[in-house]
C-alpha cells in the first residue's frame, strides 16, 4: 500500500518519494551517465563514441577508435571522477572502454 505524505512536502520530495517506491533510480542513472559523457567529453570524444551502457555501477563506451580507446585507458579513474562529481554522486566505480 502506497505511503500518505502529509500536506507539508514539496515537489522534490515527493517526486524523490515516488522514485524509491517505483523503483525508478537505476533507469534514471543510465540516462544521466549517457548525458554526463556527452557533456564532459566534448565532440571530439563523442564523434568516436557508439555506444554507453551503465550495468550496475560499470560503464561500458564502445568506441570506434582503437587509439582514443588506447588514450582513454590511461584516465579511467580520472573519468570516473568526473561523472560522479557531474552526478553529484557515487554512480560509477569502474569504467570498460570497447
Amino acid at each position: 500500500m502506497a505511503k500518505r505524505l502529509n500536506g507539508e512536502n514539496s515537489i522534490g520530495d515527493v517526486l524523490k518519494e515516488f522514485m524509491n517506491v517505483n523503483r525508478l533510480q537505476p533507469g534514471m542513472d543510465k540516462i544521466d551517465v549517457r548525458e554526463a559523457w556527452k557533456n564532459l567529453m566534448g565532440n571530439g570524444v563523442n564523434n568516436y563514441t557508439r555506444e554507453i551502457m551503465l550495468k550496475g555501477t560499470t560503464l561500458y563506451v564502445e568506441l570506434t577508435s582503437a587509439v582514443l580507446r588506447e588514450e582513454l585507458s590511461y584516465g579511467k579513474e580520472k573519468i570516473v571522477k568526473m561523472i560522479n562529481e557531474e552526478l553529484k554522486r557515487e554512480v560509477v566505480t569502474t569504467v570498460v572502454l570497447r
